[in-house]
């Protein structure tokens, strides 16, 4: 992959902005617009996930498929632990009308 580059995977912030629409343009994509997380490496932004529909804008001219597969990661990893912080009672609800083993 990038054997002796840094990479940092982050959320965007509002400063970013002019980057995500860089690299959406880039890309020939449209704009994101959900909250995002940036792939970097060595500071320079390449791919950015968007979190709320699951899309990518990265830099063509860079290899970008290990970002974005570390992007999808790192948002796997939020939606999970996203579900992990949701109520007790939110987990009982889900249950609730699920079929058991035992009447399968």
């Amino acid at each position: 992959m990038y054997p002796s580059h840094s990479i940092v995977i982050r959320h965007a912030l509002d400063e970013d902005v002019r980057t995500l629409i860089g690299l959406a343009a880039l890309d020939s994509r449209r704009d994101l617009t959900g909250p995002a997380l940036i792939a970097e490496v060595d500071g320079v932004p390449r791919a950015a996930l968007d979190l709320w529909d699951g899309s990518v804008a990265a830099d063509p001219f860079a290899h970008t498929v290990e970002l974005v597969e570390l992007l999808r990661l790192r948002a796997g990893g939020l939606a999970a632990a996203q579900g992990a912080k949701s109520s007790w009672r939110s987990r009982v609800k889900g249950l609730v009308g699920r079929p058991s083993a035992a009447r399968c």
